[in-house]
């Protein structure tokens, strides 16, 4: 995916990490491929909230039908995370990797210092299709290496009770760990509850969660009293009044840090994603696909790919077709900082 948005500026600043949050972040729409192309729903990077954990993006593309046609483009500094919920999606990216990617399986591609890659609905019409893409950012321990892509069909789950279980994408949960390589402590998990079951996640304190809708409507109980409240509610004024909030499609519930459980509820039945993990090292400077540390590492980045050099590398069974890079700003680049 190759975000076409404009960064939210800097200084409005995010929200502090220092114990339980509320924050209701709510998606906006961004085009995807021009005014004629896909819309997406995004609801991370936000001007509020950077980062969780790791995760620095967050798109859901669809419920619609359409020909998706993402040609070639570049990424730095990050590991993209693709976990369809409906139809099916080809990917191609310059490690040689040619696979259609399908609900139940993770196609994880990991950047390092620059990989490209495309991304095609299958077939030559409009097909039904929706889906999750995430972005990690890459620690500085694995940022500058070379480009790797893994897919994983058989993820472990951990059974939540009652029904509810919790297949594990990324990282860990509780007692369950899935295959896919990560380079920070973090968890991506779709949680599956029935109608009518109420389920409590076991989480890790010294970690940050948040909580984005896939399908039906959950209730999150958010635990936070008046005192709380208030807190949160200085830090941002979108802070979620009450005990609950309401997980959909529409937004994510930052819960933030010092929790070791979360209640979930779902009178019609839901999947939940789950975001989670230890606050991130580094600020980071994030501007269309990648993800770096200063504005001139962006700067070289977008140099890089528009002299084609080799560092992004081709894109398997593709031509010339490539997106080519944005005009950057007129202000220089900034960390996206935590107070």
């Amino acid at each position: 995916m190759t975000r076409l948005d404009v960064a939210p500026p800097a200084s409005e600043g995010p929200i502090d990490c220092d114990g339980p949050r509320a924050l209701v972040v709510e998606a906006r729409e961004v085009p995807l491929g021009g005014v004629r192309g896909m819309e997406v729903h995004r609801t991370l990077p936000h001007r509020s909230l950077p980062m969780v954990g790791a995760w620095c993006f967050l798109d859901r593309f669809g419920p619609q039908a359409t020909l998706m046609r993402v040609e070639p483009h570049p990424h730095i500094g990050l590991q993209t995370v693709t976990w369809p919920i409906i139809g099916e999606v080809r990917h191609r990216d310059a490690v040689g990797s040619d696979v259609v990617v399908r609900p139940g399986a993770l196609n994880l591609m990991t950047s390092g210092a620059g990989i490209a890659h495309s991304e095609y609905s299958v077939g030559e019409q409009p097909i039904p299709l929706d889906a999750l893409q995430l972005w990690v950012a890459l620690p500085e321990s694995r940022r500058h290496g070379g480009p790797a892509f893994e897919r994983h069909e058989d993820l472990p789950v951990l059974d939540l009770g009652g029904g509810a279980d919790a297949v594990v994408v990324m990282g860990s949960l509780g007692v369950v760990e899935s295959p896919a390589t990560v380079h920070t402590p973090i968890v991506g998990a779709e949680l599956r509850l029935p109608a009518g079951v109420g389920v409590r996640v076991p989480l890790r304190e010294d970690w940050e969660y948040a909580v984005y809708g896939m399908t039906g409507t959950a209730v999150a109980v958010t635990g936070m009293d008046a005192t709380d409240a208030d807190a949160a509610r200085r830090s941002s004024p979108a802070v979620v009044p009450g005990t609950t909030a309401s997980v959909d499609h529409t937004r994510l519930i930052y819960l933030g840090k010092g929790r070791d459980h979360l209640e979930l509820r779902s009178d019609e039945g839901a999947r939940v994603f789950l975001l989670g993990g230890e606050p991130f090292e580094a600020d980071i400077v994030m501007w269309w696909n990648f993800v770096g540390r200063s504005h001139d590492e962006i700067v070289e980045a977008r140099e890089a790919w528009e002299a084609r050099a080799e560092r992004f590398g081709a894109v398997v069974d593709h031509g010339p077709e490539r997106i080519p890079a944005p005009p950057l700003p007129a202000v220089r680049l900034t960390p996206r900082r935590r107070r």
